[in-house]
Parts: structure tokens; sequence; C-alpha cells
């Protein structure tokens, strides 16, 4: 089971605003009228008297506009996320914390995750976070390479957009190390995927996944770049638009325990 901190953000940020509220509205007059007959009753006692705030209000009026910040930044702008696996090696590796820049495919409502404005769709090429067709709580990330009305084919290690190779260029052996140090020497190769071009990961000793499909409209065709070891649309088919949640663009942290910890080189690293 998948912990969900958006819906425990929206719940702290309504229940911390509804005290304060209900609080300002019929408690706070409470109170202001209680003091005022204190004052008239005993006038030097009320140097001293302050109108003190419960300790629940106290905190919940501390704590609002940070959880409304919070909530704000992480539903539309930016929402950050830690690569768990070794399946977009060599462009993410384990252990890299990234940035999502969640208005590019539209502004969605947090946990309703209905889109509320209308932005860009994903073009080729794009590395996209979206919610696992097959279980929407967990996260995933990958390419995007086949877009709505393609016909996408994979075959011998080589992928097709609408019967056109995409090329690939052989870039030498990958040195790996950290957490993926089990894809040290496989084959590193550059892809071209029209205004894209990237790395991606070769392993020619395993069988290659066959497939020929044609993406249907809202949907998307997305592979990882460790494309012998990855989960990807081959196997589990396409991404509903409805599942985007936003288009990755930054490295802003490196933590790998099995690499020495921070790998300072990646921090600030555009992902592309």
């Amino acid at each position: 089971m998948n912990f969900d901190f958006s819906a425990l953000l929206v719940f702290l940020t309504f229940s911390s605003g509804i005290i304060w509220l209900v609080d300002s509205l019929v408690f706070v007059p409470r109170r202001q009228t209680k003091a005022a007959a204190n004052q008239e009753f005993n006038k030097e006692a009320n140097k001293t008297e302050h109108l003190k705030l419960p300790l629940i209000v106290e905190y919940a009026k501390s704590f609002f506009p940070i959880f409304l910040i919070v909530l704000i930044l992480r539903s539309f702008i930016f929402e950050p996320f830690k690569i768990p696996s070794g399946s977009m090696m060599p462009t993410l590796l384990i252990g890299d914390f990234i940035l999502v820049n969640k208005f590019d495919y539209g502004m969605r409502l947090p946990v309703l995750h209905n889109k509320v404005i209308e932005n860009k769709t994903p073009s080729r090429g794009d590395i996209v976070v979206f919610r696992y067709p097959e279980d929407p709580s967990i996260p995933f990330i990958k390419r995007v390479v086949g877009l709505p009305g393609d016909k996408v084919s994979y075959h011998n290690k080589t992928l097709y957009i609408n019967d056109i190779s995409i090329t690939q260029v052989l870039s030498g052996r990958y040195n790996a190390h950290g957490s993926g140090f089990m894809m040290d020497g496989v084959s590193l190769r550059v892809e071209n995927l029209g205004d894209i071009e990237h790395e991606i990961l070769i392993s020619p000793t395993r069988p290659s996944q066959e497939l020929e499909v044609i993406v249907p409209d809202g949907h998307y065709f997305v592979l990882g770049d460790n494309r012998d070891n990855s989960k990807d649309s081959r196997f589990w088919g396409f991404v509903p638009d409805e599942n985007l949640v936003g288009r990755a663009f930054m490295i802003w942290m490196n933590w790998d325990s099995k690499n020495g910890g921070v790998d300072f080189h990646r921090i600030g690293t555009m992902i592309k």
C-alpha cells in the first residue's frame, strides 16, 4: 500500500484552515466579550490580561499558511520524486532526486487528478512521471516515444515510429557504478528522437521484446532508456493522458550509499 502524501496535505490544509476560520468567526468574539466584561469588572487586572489562543488554534494559525503554500507548489507547479530503480539509466540513476514540472501538461486538482487548466501535451522524447496504469497509486517515470496515432514497433532492439527506424549510434561500453553496477559493460548507444538526442543502454545477450501497436487517441507509448531492464509500455500498454503527472526537468540531488553518498556532479543537471 502506497502512502498518499497529496491526500494528507489536502487534509492538513483544509482542517487547519477550518479550525482557524471557526475560531475567528465564533470563538474570538466570545473571548472578546468575556475580556470586555472582565475589564469592566476589574480595570486593574486588564493591564496584564491578554486574549490567549487555545493551543490547537495557535498551531492551526501558524501552520495553515505553510500547508497552503506547500500544497499549491506541490500540486500545481513542482513536485519532487526519487528514482528507485535503474530503468531510466543512463539518463537517470538510482538515488537521483528529480523535480517534475506539473504545469506543462495542464493543471490538475490534487487527489482527484481532474484537469482544470489545459496546457501543452507531451512531445516525443519527453521524460514523464505518470500514475502507473495497473496501480495508479504508484508513480512511474519513462520516456515518451509514441504519440496518439503513431504506429510503434520494436524489433531486434530497434525502435520504429511509423515504419521509420530510430537511429542508434554505438557509443561504447557503459561503465556503471554504485547501485547500478549490474549494468556495467552493457552497450551504450545514442538514440535520436527527432529534436531529442539521448543515451540508451542495450544488453545484447538478453532477448528483445517484440511488438507492433497503434497508439490510441489520448494515450502515449513510453519506454525506459535502459531498454532491456525496464517495465514499460511493451509489457503493460499505454499511458492515458489523465494519468500524467508532469515532465521531469532537473536533478536536484543524488544520494547513493553504494557510491559514497552524495554525487555533487549530478546536482543541478537538466534532464533531457
